[in-house]
């Protein structure tokens, strides 16, 4: 039995949205809201389902099994209550919301009515990020020691009247896509423990935008010694994402690059070195956001089949906006921020 889909948010990545919970063997998209009329036209054109314009009527509907939220950052925590307290499953795009309070919040309600709560962090479903996690999770490298999340890139799009730019919508830049890194980094050092403590750097180029961060880097330092350093800019150009880690017998890096953030034909590769000599580990599915968007849905729709929590839970969403709030808390106050 399919999975119905009611979709809230039609911007440029709600669209790849749609299109794969389309492709996804498994599951139906039933419904989009959308808040522009010209958005609403569009997805009424492409996808020939109901559009709303006020996603509480997409709520009311009986055939929606799943919400998938799609929206602004500042939005989140409101639709994504809203829709749990219609009994829906919820995927929930990153960052879950702006505080932690918030994520509390939408973590209670889903535990309450028993509901499955996905948070969007798709790199977890890379076959080259997580081909790196495999690898740690075979001690590959030994003990893990040392570990980089770096990403340089082309500025990021305004967004839907540019709410991208807003802090009073976007949160921050550190929010709104180093989180990934930040959600890689506690995944990739599991077996190591818990963060312990941050200290973060970050800065703009534009002087009227101080608070929103074109450059940032933090240490998030685990249990035994062992830290990872997660380093971003949107002042450069082009897309390149790389992760590399060190450990007592060995070393992984693994990157990917393209022109664009959404680059089907970027080029990516996994390599290993066992101490002594270094080999390329093959890569046997595309990587890529829009790939791992595809496995996300699918994830989703198993996950409400099986009735069985997600790979990316509500907590893991949580610890991630708590790990990106300590790191801003750092910025400012120029501490190291315990955890």
């Amino acid at each position: 039995m399919s999975v119905r889909f009611g979709l809230i948010g039609y911007g440029a990545w709600g669209k790849y949205h749609a299109r794969s919970i389309e492709k996804v063997e498994g599951a139906e998209l039933v419904a989009i809201c959308a808040r522009s009329e010209k958005s609403r036209r569009e997805a009424q054109e492409e996808h020939k389902v109901d559009v709303y314009s006020d996603y509480k009527d997409l709520l009311a509907r009986k055939d929606v099994d799943v919400v998938d939220v799609v929206v602004p950052s500042h939005l989140h925590a409101e639709i994504a209550l809203a829709a749990l307290e219609a009994g829906k499953h919820l995927l929930l795009e990153k960052p879950m919301a702006l505080t932690v309070e918030d994520c509390d919040r939408i973590v209670e309600a889903a535990a309450k009515r028993n509901l499955t709560l996905y948070v969007g962090h798709e790199a977890r479903l890379s076959p080259l990020w997580g081909g790196v996690k495999k690898m740690l999770q075979e001690g590959r490298i030994g003990e893990v020691r040392y570990g980089v999340v770096d990403l340089w890139r082309i500025p990021y799009r305004r967004g839907s009247r540019g709410w991208r730019y807003d802090p009073a919508q976007v949160g921050s830049w550190i929010l709104e896509e180093p989180i990934h890194f930040y959600d890689l980094a506690r995944w990739y050092m599991a077996d190591v423990g818990e963060p312990i403590s941050v200290y973060a750097r970050a800065n703009s180029k534009d002087p009227g935008r101080p608070e929103l961060y074109d450059n940032s880097a933090a240490l998030l330092n685990f249990p035994g010694g062992a830290y990872v350093l997660i380093s971003h800019t949107i002042a450069a150009f082009g897309y390149t994402q790389t992760v590399k880690f060190t450990g007592t017998e060995g070393a992984l890096l693994a990157q990917w690059s393209g022109a664009l953030d959404r680059d089907e034909g970027a080029v990516y590769r996994l390599i290993y070195f066992d101490g002594e000599r270094t080999e390329e580990v093959p890569i046997l599915q595309p990587a890529g956001e829009v790939y791992e968007l595809r496995r996300e849905i699918e994830e989703m729709a198993k996950a409400v089949r099986e009735g069985r929590d997600p790979l990316v839970t509500g907590e893991d969403g949580r610890e991630a906006v708590r790990l990106c709030l300590a790191a801003e808390e750092s910025v400012r106050t120029g501490q190291v921020i315990r955890l």
